[in-house]
């Protein structure tokens, strides 16, 4: 049952949690770190790590992409940013990350007002195909009917619709909304939708066919959605919700499971370890993975909504720089906050809780936590 808070006469308000707000509790037996698995499979896909790599131009281009499927995990290619949009994107990135702080949202949104090219989009997926990896593109639900036919017949294995907040039931008065459930019966492609944040808003795009439903909305640090618009999402009470409308949904449709993936507020292991615990079956990760030195921001990450042309909600902001991609996913650490290793943090909150797999992860006791770790 939740707990309301009466905020005046008119309007009462549900308690909700972030990560930062629960903990995980030890049970009475402990295993071995090395006898966990961490794999995770999405329809006919199989990795070893259930870390997924943002569709943002600071996380993923096509090399990280190969990347991250490399290290057992996915990467998935933002196809409407500056490697669908430039020959050469490389001198792109690094005016944006050289430029003073004051000039960048414009100057942004200058160079993302170059148009997306259809050819481009074959390209760089096709280079992801041709290293063996599994392919991901992303398309918000705005560019989709326009592009997708492109990245089906570039090859593409799971498809993408990613937005700040994505609904089963949009409502336009201007164009044809897209029609998820329809487009997705005629997809030949696994498809992975969101944001979503809430339990009636996952049941609906449940119900579409999606393989798999984001969680999140505005809780990455490059967002400022909660300044702009008012809007926000506790990403514990999300995700526990959404794991919730997974559960109804699967015996709703008499068995059909419904992958939840937290996306958001995931700055450090310790919050990927309470994302799974609180329900989610992978994480999608940005700042993370900004931080890796072969990351094509190079200590910087924005998202799409930092260059939006009308109403921009994210900064350009300085992540710094942890290790290599592959020491922020594997290891070694040599800092303890929380930023390397994120695969051995989880499998030590596992073996360290008794579980030895992430779905039975997702049973341990949580705890609302007094106190806010920092």
């Amino acid at each position: 049952m939740s707990q309301e808070t009466e905020i005046g006469r008119a309007k009462r308000a549900r308690t909700t949690f972030s990560f930062d707000d629960v903990a995980i509790v030890p049970s009475r037996r402990t295993r071995d770190p090395e006898d966990v698995s961490t794999a995770w499979t999405i329809d006919a896909y199989t990795f070893d790590t259930p870390f997924i790599a943002a569709p943002m131009d600071s996380v993923v281009s096509p090399r990280t992409a190969i990347m991250m499927g490399q290290l057992g995990g996915l990467g998935v290619l933002d196809l409407e940013g500056l490697w669908t949009r430039y020959e050469n994107p490389e001198p792109i990135l690094d005016e944006i990350r050289s430029m003073p702080a004051d000039a960048v949202v414009a100057r942004m949104q200058e160079l993302y007002a170059e148009p997306i090219k259809a050819e481009l989009i074959t390209a760089r997926l096709e280079e992801i195909r041709e290293s063996g990896v599994t392919v991901a593109g992303s398309l918000s639900p705005q560019r989709t009917q326009e592009f997708y036919q492109t990245v089906v017949d570039a090859g593409v294995d799971l498809f993408v619709i990613r937005g700040t907040t994505v609904s089963a039931e949009h409502v336009s008065q201007n164009q044809e909304p897209l029609n998820l459930k329809k487009f997705i019966y005629e997809l030949d492609v696994p498809v992975i939708v969101g944001g979503a944040a809430t339990y009636t808003a996952a049941l609906h795009l449940m119900r579409t066919g999606a393989a798999g439903v984001l969680v999140g909305f505005g809780g990455g640090a490059a967002s400022t959605t909660r300044n702009t618009l008012g809007i926000h999402a506790p990403m514990a009470t999300a995700v526990a919700d959404v794991a919730g409308a997974r559960r109804d949904y699967l015996d709703e449709s008499g068995g059909r499971y419904v992958h939840v993936i937290a996306d958001g507020g995931l700055g450090t292991s310790g919050d990927i370890v309470k994302a799974i615990a609180c329900g989610a079956d992978a994480v999608m990760l940005g700042t993370t993975l900004a931080r890796a030195s072969d990351a094509p921001g190079g200590g910087f990450h924005w998202g799409a909504e930092a260059h939006h042309s009308k109403l921009p909600r994210g900064n350009r902001v300085e992540v710094g720089t942890t290790g290599t991609l592959e020491e922020i996913i594997y290891g070694p650490a040599t800092t303890p906050d929380g930023t390397a290793n994120l695969l051995g943090a989880l499998k030590r909150s596992m073996a360290t809780t008794g579980y030895s797999d992430l779905k039975e992860f997702q049973r341990v006791e949580v705890v609302v936590a007094p106190y806010r770790l920092r």
